[in-house]
């Protein structure tokens, strides 16, 4: 299976986990003299299942992140960059969103504003920040179609 797939099944577990959730506390509790929509202990013994399945592949998706290189890096130290990337550029971006906004009205008279730092050149280092991130994505998500899971 490739890691890709892995990512995948995981979403697909996880999702499952999440739905069995509400359908155990959907059937937690009934009417006296009512039967639940669904056997709760079948759902329980469900929830064991996916659950051991998916701390099976989080582990090997893990093991397999620990083991695989690009470009001289491994797959765990290039997410946690495009982790950390991720939200830097977001957080620059609101930034100078806020920065940009030199001119405001209130109540018929104009009040200047003037940014406290150099937006353009800071905008050209986010571009540089967003080309980097791509090009991580790139070779993350290269990695996942073309390695196996361990």
């Amino acid at each position: 299976m490739k890691l890709a797939e892995a990512l995948i099944e995981r979403s697909d577990l996880q999702k499952r986990l999440d739905q069995l959730e509400d359908r155990l506390g959907s059937n937690a509790l009934v009417q006296d003299g009512e039967e639940p929509a669904e056997d709760p202990v079948s759902l329980l013994a469900e929830l064991l299942t996916l659950s051991a399945s998916l701390e099976d592949l989080i582990t090997r998706i893990n093991l397999t992140n620990a083991a695989v290189t690009v470009e001289g890096q491994t797959l765990t130290a290039l997410i946690a960059k495009r982790d950390v990337l991720t939200k830097r550029i977001r957080i620059t971006r609101h930034f100078l969103d806020t920065a940009s906004q030199t001119g405001m009205r209130s109540r018929g008279s104009e009040i200047i504003l003037k940014s406290t730092v150099p937006v353009r050149e800071l905008q050209k280092n986010l571009d540089e920040l967003s080309k980097t991130l791509r090009e991580t994505d790139t070779a993350i998500q290269a990695a996942n179609w073309s390695n196996e899971l361990l």
